[in-house]
């Protein structure tokens, strides 16, 4: 999954890619070089970000999805704003991917009439609140049983189970020990039956492991992305395609 941050503070790229033509530019790079589906968003969710407005994440999002909806791969919109989801449905997308995890009833209901595939991802809080002093009992079996509940809400309302997938939201209200946990528990969610999309690139666990600033966390990153994958992630959410593609072309080889 490529990333395309149609946002001026997003903490990965900082804006690289905030006009739309320069993020759609920039899905189509993605693609060119292998992203099996582009993640398209308009609002920062870094730690202590403010919230926008739909309307203003639907001025930056919709000329994106217009211009890529017809590349050939499916489309997320990386949301948690019932309106823009409902919007981006009628555009064509192919995945809801809400960081909220569909916590509201009005989220639900903006997915259950659709045949759009959701991405249920657990956040502790929200952006602006999620990391000051996150804590847990035991973080693996809080964010399964979490994910648990959100999906079996999301199948009472229709959804069908098929359509589900799940996030731990490494990075989203938790310490770097609770990252840690998580992706070392990944096994734990996989037995849930669905799914599992995992997201660490240029993170700041990645940070925080190496000392390496935001652009300079792609090794690091790589390494994280393998260790979820060898531990059953089936989707990762990467910023750097090519070199995510290269380093997983080689761990499947070995691997057989």
């Amino acid at each position: 999954m490529g990333v395309v941050n149609a946002t001026p503070d997003s903490f990965s790229d900082g804006g690289r890619y905030a006009a739309a033509d320069e993020a759609i530019a920039h899905g189509r790079r993605l693609l060119a070089e292998g992203a099996d589906l582009l993640d398209v968003g308009g609002e920062s969710t870094r730690p202590g970000a403010s919230p926008l407005e739909p309307a203003e994440e639907l001025a930056r999002i919709v000329p994106v999805l217009e211009a890529l909806r017809d590349c050939g791969r499916p489309l997320s919109v990386d949301t948690r704003r019932p309106p823009v989801m409902r919007a981006a449905i009628e555009l064509g997308v192919d995945m809801v991917n809400d960081v909220a995890g569909f916590r509201t009833q009005a989220a639900v209901d903006a997915v259950a009439g659709s045949q759009v595939a959701c991405c249920v991802m657990h956040m502790l809080g929200d952006p602006s609140t999620m990391q000051q002093a996150p804590v847990y009992r035991d973080v693996v079996s809080e964010v399964r049983d979490w994910l648990y509940g959100r999906q079996q809400a999301l199948q009472r309302a229709g959804v069908a189970a098929s359509r589900i997938v799940l996030d731990p939201g490494i990075g989203f209200g938790k310490a770097m020990e609770d990252n840690l946990r998580l992706l070392r528990g990944l096994p734990a969610l996989r037995e849930l039956g669905f799914p599992v999309l995992v997201g660490v690139s240029r993170k700041s666990l990645i940070g925080h492991l190496t000392g390496r600033p935001v652009h300079e966390r792609e090794a690091g990153s790589l390494a994280a992305m393998l260790a979820a994958v060898a531990r059953g992630a089936r989707i990762v959410r990467v910023h750097d395609v090519a070199r995510a593609r290269d380093a997983l072309a080689v761990w499947q080889a070995i691997e057989g």
